[in-house]
């Protein structure tokens, strides 16, 4: 017996916000971790060279200011956070790039004959940012708090997800902007889903900017552990579990995991006809990554891309859209998407002296086992003349070295699943309530579940409230402001 009355298993950002907000609530939590570092895809760590700091997977993060879960965890008190006035840029061939500033007005300023196009498509959801965050931040199935919110966000994905997507447009460079983040999903393009997390993504960019955390995205992972320990809870590290006989006594068990993680570790704990839907959740492409330690900045042609804290590197709206889709169909682009992060360009503490930390990745089938770096060099090499002469070291990952590093990724799909329209429905099953499982006490709570990828802790957040409610009788939410 123990005196334990939940247990997570798993330390990613939403493991950890699930733990935070059971500790708030008064219970005693323990997270177990089956690596030697928390975090997950959020840690932080020196990849290259000494002093040169890497995030590990997630760098930039557009929802740590409008997740529902930071908000009530206060993130913008406990963490500093750079803001660039540029979110991202889209660097193009011959032409100035086009970048998303935090301003919506500068930002159509810059685009030309789709200036006021653009301002068209995005002012009425950055009106509405969280309103925007709290319809896509939960079940779909569930009635949204802003209906004409919901309406506005909807009618745009269904145009941008579909070949209707140019109809508004006239140049490049707008277009552009929207695939650029649109890609970030992994999905065919034009599809509905990547075009809504896009439009998401952009509202948030124009709304309050991409923070990025000063000292790496551990910074998120230890404010959250810092307040675990504070309530008396327990983090134990390199401690894996196959299954829920090893863990201890506990009223309540959360698993930071996919669907394929929970049949295995629960087992005949699940019906039969549950672990048939787990088993029919579908798992997307993967991505290679690629760290950097750079001697300067990286050369690029538009020097106003250095403004922006995330570049989306890979042409026009048709050449990134190529180089996706035949992603799906299980190739290698010759000219891939990449998506390029320099934090240290906005927080010295990530590289020595005048040196500097670059963050890239792009896409790939699931399970490649092709190293991506001369392709990556090469592509930012086309908008950024000399690049490889300022490269110190690097550090390559492909796809099946993710998937080996992280289990929440199989294959290396960072999703924890494909991001697809009837994915995001059922995540990973059809319920206004996926993360409670049919197994007694038992939840899950990682990226697999609504409201799926991103750093925002909002799986891990939704499947604690939902325990405190039908295992504890709770339906306060528990009060997770600073103290």
């Amino acid at each position: 017996m123990t005196d334990l009355d939940a247990i997570v298993v798993g330390s990613g950002p939403n493991g950890l916000a699930a733990a935070v907000t059971l500790a708030r609530a008064g219970l005693a939590v323990r997270v177990y971790e089956r690596s030697a570092r928390i975090g997950g895809g959020a840690a932080t760590a020196e990849l290259t060279l000494p002093g040169f700091r890497h995030d590990v997977c997630s760098a930039v993060h557009p929802l740590a200011f409008e997740s529902r879960f930071f908000r009530e965890f206060g993130l913008g008190r406990r963490v500093e956070f750079a803001v660039p006035d540029a979110s991202y840029a889209h660097p193009l061939d011959e032409r100035p790039a086009a970048i998303a500033y935090r301003d919506l007005d500068r930002t159509a300023a810059t685009l030309g004959r789709d200036g006021d196009a653009y301002a068209r498509l995005m002012r009425p959801l950055v009106e509405r940012a969280s309103a925007v965050a709290d319809f896509t931040g939960n079940s779909l199935l569930r009635v949204p708090p802003d209906p004409l919110a919901a309406v506005a966000f909807g009618l745009r994905a269904l145009e941008q997800g579909t070949p209707l997507w140019n109809a508004r447009f006239v140049d490049d460079a707008a277009p552009a902007l929207v695939t650029g983040v649109a890609a970030h999903t992994i999905l065919s393009q034009p599809s509905i889903a990547a075009a809504g997390a896009g439009l998401a993504l952009g509202t948030y960019a124009h709304a309050r900017g991409w923070p990025i955390p000063v000292g790496g995205s551990q910074a998120i992972v230890d404010a959250m552990a810092a307040e675990i320990h504070a309530c008396g809870g327990e983090i134990v590290t390199e401690a894996e579990m196959g299954s829920l006989s090893e863990l201890p006594s506990a009223r309540v068990v959360l698993l930071d995991v996919t669907p394929r993680a929970l049949v295995e570790i629960a087992g005949d704990a699940l019906p039969p006809s549950y672990r048939a839907a787990l088993e029919r959740f579908r798992y997307g492409a993967g991505v290679a990554k690629v760290d950097f330690a750079l001697s300067a900045p990286v050369p690029w042609a538009d020097a106003a891309v250095r403004e922006a804290g995330t570049v989306h590197v890979g042409g026009t709206r048709a050449e990134v859209a190529a180089s996706e889709n035949l992603v799906g169909r299980g190739g290698l682009p010759e000219s891939p998407y990449v998506l390029v992060s320099q934090p240290s360009l906005f927080d010295d503490s990530r590289a020595p002296d005048d040196a500097h930390t670059l963050w890239t990745y792009t896409h790939v089938p699931a399970g490649s086992d092709v190293d991506r770096e001369q392709a990556i060099i090469r592509q930012i090499e086309r908008f950024a003349p000399g690049f490889r002469d300022v490269i110190l070291a690097s550090h390559s990952r492909t796809a099946l070295q993710v998937a080996d590093e992280n289990p929440n990724y199989p294959a290396g799909d960072i999703s924890a699943g494909a991001p697809t329209m009837p994915q995001m429905l059922r995540r990973p099953v059809l319920s206004p309530d996926p993360w409670r499982t049919p197994a007694p006490g038992v939840y899950l709570c990682s990226a697999s579940t609504s409201p799926g990828p991103g750093v925002h802790g909002l799986g891990g957040w939704h499947a604690a409230l939902s325990a405190l409610r039908h295992e504890f009788g709770t339906r306060a939410l528990p009060d997770l402001s600073p103290r």
